[in-house]
């Protein structure tokens, strides 16, 4: 499990680390891994889109609080969708 810290980073690194995002965009899985963070590249959407580095710091205490509480949440952040406010 990871800790709030990691989490916090990962969120951290998608709301204004152009770099990161590029390269999470480009292979997900590897990115990832580099971080811990094991995926297989079933559980990647076919077609990533990353939320904006806006919406992602308006709503990083949020985010940060359900990817906390569920495994599954990285892959459906990498689908460009963002939990419910």
């Amino acid at each position: 499990m990871h800790t709030s810290n990691e989490l916090r980073s990962i969120l951290d690194k998608l709301a204004s680390d152009d770099k990161f995002r590029t390269q999470l965009q480009a292979d997900p899985v590897a990115t990832l891994a580099k971080l811990g963070i094991t995926l297989s590249a079933d559980q990647v959407p076919d077609h990533i889109s990353l939320p904006s580095k806006a919406d992602i710091a308006v709503e990083q205490h949020e985010l940060q609080r359900e990817l906390e509480t569920t495994a599954a949440m990285i892959p459906f952040l990498l689908s460009g969708a963002l939990v419910a406010a």
